[in-house]
């Protein structure tokens, strides 16, 4: 009677193997192999791909100097495509060319190399250096001038596109803190809720209460202007807070900047441009949803808690001939998130 044990025990004769190594298949020449014209065309198309790459990285960086975005929808769609496409294609057509040479071109002969001893010996070493000389002779690069030099050509041009992109970090792009000197807010303009568009009466706001608003010139945005001119209001959006005129701090200069502790500020977070919306009514703090930055109505804004490192921008308000809240100017620093360029100065102060 067999055992259980004894059906999975192999059986061997005279001590050989019970699992014969097959070895390799037999090599099976391509077509590039025997064929001088097949490794030719192939050698053609693998360098037509590197040239379409080059030019795609070229492409790109013509894209994205005469796509300039302008805040419209229709030119940021199209520009997004076009830098998409050209990028995509350079990177793509350089890995697939570069699969095509290995399959195609690159010689595909079998080897076996023992496992062996993480360190190696001098001699090894030597031998590894030999091999990889012997791999390069053997890839054509140096023999096949049309694909060296139009991957040459690929390679060396696809870190344009990071060029032009990391372009805008240098100084030659325009100053964010320039570009955000200013909004459309001006002298005499009123402040309307966000959302019935009214303008505002100091006595319209009970103490505690805080008002989502906009400057009145963009009540009603302009046919064939919408994206652009959202984006305007967006950037001059404000909040007015009511508070008693013992609960917030006035920084010297500023004694006249509220009505009747009714006060104004920036609604874009300093920290990354996130609209702030979350208000604690008994410390008249102001919370960004986004990364928990905490600004302090009380007291001008400051920053007490989170990322941000500056105060909201404050708007200094009066009242109209008509007694509406109305703007005395615009804003007293640069709106929306901080940059290291921010060496700028708005009215002889550093911002």
């Amino acid at each position: 009677m067999t055992t259980h044990g004894s059906e999975l025990e192999p059986t061997t004769q005279g001590g050989g193997d019970p699992l014969p190594d097959p070895g390799l298949p037999p090599h099976e020449p391509r077509l590039t192999d025997v064929d001088p014209k097949q490794a030719k065309r192939a050698e053609r198309q693998v360098s037509t791909m590197f040239g379409i790459a080059a030019l795609g990285s070229i492409g790109f960086v013509v894209a994205y100097l005469a796509l300039p975005l302008t805040g419209e929808l229709d030119r940021l769609q199209l520009s997004n495509i076009a830098l998409g496409v050209t990028l995509g294609l350079a990177l793509f057509l350089i890995g697939i060319g570069a699969i095509q040479w290995a399959k195609k071109l690159m010689p595909d002969v079998e080897m076996v190399q023992e496992r062996h001893a993480l360190a190696s010996s001098p001699d090894d070493q030597a031998g590894a250096i030999a091999a990889i000389e012997a791999g390069a002779e053997e890839s054509g690069i140096g023999r096949r001038k049309l694909i060296r030099n139009s991957l040459l050509g690929a390679v060396a041009l696809l870190p344009l596109p990071i060029v032009f992109i990391l372009g805008d970090l240098g100084p030659l792009s325009p100053n964010p803190a320039r570009v955000r000197a200013s909004t459309i807010w001006e002298p005499g303009m009123r402040v309307v809720n966000d959302v019935t568009f009214e303008p505002i009466r100091p006595e319209d706001m009970e103490v505690g209460q805080l008002v989502n608003a906009m400057p009145e010139a963009y009540k009603e945005i302009p046919e064939g202007e919408h994206s652009a001119a959202l984006r305007v209001r967006a950037f001059a959006s404000v909040i007015l807070v009511r508070m008693e005129l013992d609960e917030f701090v006035i920084e010297p200069g500023r004694e006249d900047w509220h009505v009747d502790g009714i006060l104004c500020y920036s609604k874009i977070c300093t920290h990354v441009g996130c609209p702030i919306s979350l208000y604690e009514q008994q410390t008249h703090n102001m919370l960004c949803p986004c990364h928990q930055s905490t600004f302090a109505l009380a007291d001008n804004g400051k920053v007490v808690f989170g990322p941000a490192k500056r105060p909201l921008p404050q708007l200094a308000l009066e009242v109209d001939a008509d007694g509406y809240l109305a703007a005395q100017g615009d804003f007293d620093a640069p709106v929306g998130p901080s940059y290291w360029e921010r060496e700028q100065f708005i009215d002889g102060e550093s911002v």
